[in-house]
């Protein structure tokens, strides 16, 4: 019998704020204090990151804790490849976003004749690489880590050449590069990019559902869309970062961005998308405790989303 396996990743070492490895004991304490049940019932694997190092003095420009960072991927792409090898439907939460690459090779690396579509949930595109990045921290690379994106058209940076072979590694992870293309890729909730984000999405015509467009025809309507645009891939990762809500409601994350999802669209939203059968894993992300003010309310909303999301997919597992 298949059933949900919840993976934990701590790792921050991608995030420019500390505190997001905090994320998943914030979300756990909020279990505890809603009387819920939720990793009682689904115990997690947890996989340690040593986020110690981000005081380590050794650095790489342009991409910061890079080296730790490629040792990460490994660790959760080994995690995803063994819970795939159980029928498992995989549900990680996870500290930064960076640790998306990791699962997304993992899900490859599971089934590598297949094709991976990737539905992004996020306020940002994630797709610098050290070559673009105006900030070095890995959170904001993933997914061109996956698609193997360079974007040397858009270069701004002359990383070094330890970087560079860092980042090297990341791509090719598992000898498979790109993990996904860009016809397999769609957003939502995407607001807040760079130059160079924005050229890669324009020059691959990558669909991006804003808030205003989820709103004005209705959540069904975008996913039906977005399953539409992903109908040749064999299986669906969702990958949430909570700062895909509104800054009002965000708070207790690095990176808020103002016009975003509300809690009850974030809500709806998940739900809807763990009732589709392609849809094989779920992460969460970027959830800083450190940072809210609201009393461990992210971990709270986080934990509902994880709650109804896991319901659903239970319904079909």
């Amino acid at each position: 019998m298949r059933r949900v396996k919840v993976i934990s990743v701590n790792s921050e070492l991608g995030a420019g704020t500390r505190g997001a490895g905090l994320g998943f004991d914030a979300i756990r304490v909020a279990a505890w204090t809603k009387g819920s049940r939720y990793f009682k019932e689904h115990p997690p694997l947890i996989i340690q990151s040593n986020n110690d190092e981000v005081l380590d003095d050794i650095e790489t420009a342009y991409s910061v804790k890079i080296q730790f960072i490629v040792e990460m991927y490994k660790k959760i792409s080994e995690a995803v490849v063994e819970s795939m090898k159980k029928k498992e439907f995989p549900i990680i939460i996870s500290g930064d976003h960076s640790n998306a690459g990791g699962t997304i090779a993992g899900l490859k690396l599971a089934y590598p004749k297949e094709t991976l579509g990737v539905i992004w949930i996020d306020a940002h595109a994630d797709l610098h690489s050290p070559y673009t990045t105006p900030s070095g921290n890995l959170h904001g690379m993933p997914l061109a880590t996956a698609t193997a994106l360079d974007n040397k058209v858009c270069q701004i940076n002359q990383p070094e050449k330890k970087t560079i072979e860092a980042w090297e590694k990341l791509k090719k992870l598992g000898g498979i590069s790109p993990k996904i293309t860009f016809k397999d890729l769609v957003y939502i909730a995407a607001r807040d990019m760079e130059k160079a984000e924005k050229f890669i999405l324009k020059k691959n015509n990558v669909r991006i559902y804003s808030v205003q467009k989820m709103r004005e025809t209705g959540i069904q309507s975008v996913i039906e869309d977005a399953l539409k645009r992903l109908a040749h891939c064999d299986r669906i990762y969702v990958s949430f970062d909570v700062d895909s809500m509104d800054a009002n409601v965000s708070r207790g994350t690095g990176t808020p961005v103002k016009s975003g999802l509300y809690e009850s669209e974030a809500f709806s939203l998940m739900v809807a998308l763990a009732k589709q059968e392609k849809v094989c894993c779920m992460e969460i992300t970027e959830v800083n405790p450190t940072l809210d003010n609201k009393k461990n309310l992210m971990a709270e909303i986080a934990l509902e989303i994880l709650e109804q999301f896991t319901a659903e997919v239970e319904k079909r597992l």
